[in-house]
């Protein structure tokens, strides 16, 4: 039996991303002799990173102020133009710019790659000693007699489908660290586990969130406006009694990112966000823009959209979390990515002061009243009743209401309320009560099946390995899943994952095809009963995103 190595540090960070390398980078800054270790479950660092992205620059030009003039990607495209549509089916109206609250002005911001940016932080980082371990997911959490973290433990390499050491088996290793910070983004499996364990969520609404399915096009050059920034509300999801919209990005090199984001509050258990924006797609305004053009990259993932209400405490005893784990995305404004590289900076700087006090495994409730008194929080503040009163009132009447609310809080006179969320699961209701929806079948110009896509992503898990979505109880979704809710997970799903099998006269066979998975996480998230649960799979394993 192979012993555990293990590593002492003075700060893990659980998560790649942009918030958990913003944070590296802080502490480093700060203090160049704390030793700092960056763990991510991809690949390579930016593998797991997708988003639209229209990037707002103010923590970035807080963490490194000169990041433009130092090749980074994100540089490469500023915002020209903002536009936003309302869709029907066959056309489509604009909004004035002049009836959007400030906040939502894309003037001074960038589009481009995510996944790119994150690469270049990691590149900042290790230049200034960061340790950085791609393929590396952390599976457990380690604590001390006291309760309190006191780091992580690295995913087991080498472990076969039935449990048992395969040749090349490598125990996971123990990361020691005065503070873990948790960064895994959306639905993180261990941050699930510190909300439960610490009750973190006791004083605030239950998260909520969007599946954003995404592709990235090369398209005619003619067509492509650099810096071209479109947003769109109304069809198709006006027809399927749910809410969402999708975007449209002019990025660099002739390419687009276009996008669909599905809030998984839908009731519909027909309703398939990945079908929604094969449609989205043949809508003549943005047909026509994709003509000629050529798909290169597909992905997906789920979305915080709870917003203020639903941040939670942040900090525990050794802890804390940043980023989209905590959930700081602003809704209307469809962007994170600075409010989450805050957070992570916030986090290293009550961090480092307690090291330098000489303190480990605290609270760092400094961090928590720190974000509670930021700009995040200032941000956050002003749309906070967007998400639910667009989920409440629907497209129409719930974007009228939200904009009324986001205008009054702008000039300070908005009423004190907080609307209130439900958890995504609760909201679906019996396939008895709705109709299937007709979607069209994909041409493959425009639109396409699933498993192609998935082969877009890149995605690659090692076929004998333990199977990472857990199904508690399999005769309850044979029962509930599929005989109440008519099978859901087999259209929420993006990556054709799941599937209700019938050989001859058994009964149906739930059968997971987890190496489709692309960590969406969103059969977490939907699944009616909470019966399937996202775990990390081996190192590397999952989808390898290229400039997403």
């Amino acid at each position: 039996m192979s012993e555990r190595e293990s590593m002492p540090c003075d700060v893990v960070i659980v998560g790649g991303g942009v918030a958990g390398l913003s944070a590296a980078i802080r502490l480093k800054q700060i203090n160049d002799e704390l030793e700092v270790i960056v763990l991510e479950k991809g690949s390579e660092i930016g593998a797991h990173v997708l988003s639209g992205a229209v990037f707002d620059p103010r923590a970035l030009d807080e963490l490194l102020p000169d990041w433009r003039t130092q090749d980074c990607p994100m540089a490469e495209t500023p915002v020209t133009e903002n536009h936003h549509w309302f869709l029907s089916a066959t056309g489509k109206s604009e909004l004035s710019e002049m009836f959007l609250p400030p906040l939502m002005s894309n003037e001074g911001k960038y589009t481009g790659s995510l996944a790119n940016l994150a690469r270049w932080l990691a590149e900042q980082a290790e230049a200034l000693g960061v340790m950085v371990f791609p393929g590396f997911p952390a599976k457990e959490v380690m604590f001390d007699d006291a309760g309190a973290v006191t780091g992580v433990i690295t995913q087991d390499m080498g472990v076969a489908a039935d449990g048992s050491h395969k040749a090349d088996y490598q125990p996971g290793m123990e990361i020691h660290a005065k503070y873990t910070l948790f960064a895994e983004g959306a639905r993180g499996n261990l941050t699930k586990q510190m909300k439960q364990r610490f009750d973190l969520e006791a004083d605030c609404q239950p998260q909520v969130y969007g599946l954003g399915v995404k592709e990235v096009w090369d398209i005619d050059p003619a067509k492509h406006v650099p810096g071209k920034v479109i947003h769109t509300q109304g069809w198709p999801l006006s027809e399927s009694d749910t809410w969402g919209g999708g975007f449209i990005y002019h990025q660099a090199n002739n390419q687009i990112a276009i996008g669909f984001v599905t809030a998984l509050d839908y009731r519909n258990p027909y309703v398939s966000p990945y079908q929604e924006f094969q449609r989205f797609k043949h809508h003549p305004a943005i047909a026509e823009l994709l003509e000629g053009g050529k798909r290169v990259a597909y992905g997906a993932r789920a979305i915080n959209e709870g917003g203020w209400q639903s941040v939670p405490r942040l900090a525990f005893p050794g802890g804390a979390l940043i980023g989209c784990a905590a959930g700081f995305v602003n809704v209307p404004r469809i962007k994170g990515s600075h409010t989450a590289m805050k957070s992570g900076m916030l986090a290293a700087e009550s961090i480092a002061a307690a090291i330098g006090r000489g303190e480990q495994q605290t609270a760092l409730m400094d961090y928590d009243a720190a974000l509670r008194s930021s700009w995040i929080a200032d941000e956050l503040k002003l749309v906070k009743n967007a998400q639910p009163a667009v989920a409440k009132f629907g497209n129409d009447l719930g974007t009228l209401i939200a904009g009324i609310d986001m205008w009054m809080r702008t000039l300070k006179i908005g009423l004190p309320i907080s609307m209130k969320h439900h958890r995504d699961y609760t909201m679906l209701e019996r396939m008895d009560l709705h109709r299937p929806i007709n979607y069209p079948k994909p041409d493959g110009v425009l639109s396409f099946d699933r498993l192609t896509s998935v082969a877009y992503s890149y995605t690659n898990h090692a076929e004998d390995q333990p199977n990472h979505l857990k199904v508690r109880d399999y005769e309850l979704q044979r029962e509930s899943e599929l005989e109440v809710f008519g099978g859901p997970s087999t259209r929420y799903c993006p990556a054709g994952v799941y599937e209700w099998v019938t050989e001859g006269g058994d009964e149906p066979k739930f059968v997971i095809n987890s190496q489709n998975c692309v960590h969406c996480k969103t059969c977490d998230i939907k699944d009616p009963n909470q019966n399937i649960e996202w775990t990390t799979p081996e190192g590397g394993g999952g989808p390898n995103y290229p400039n997403m």
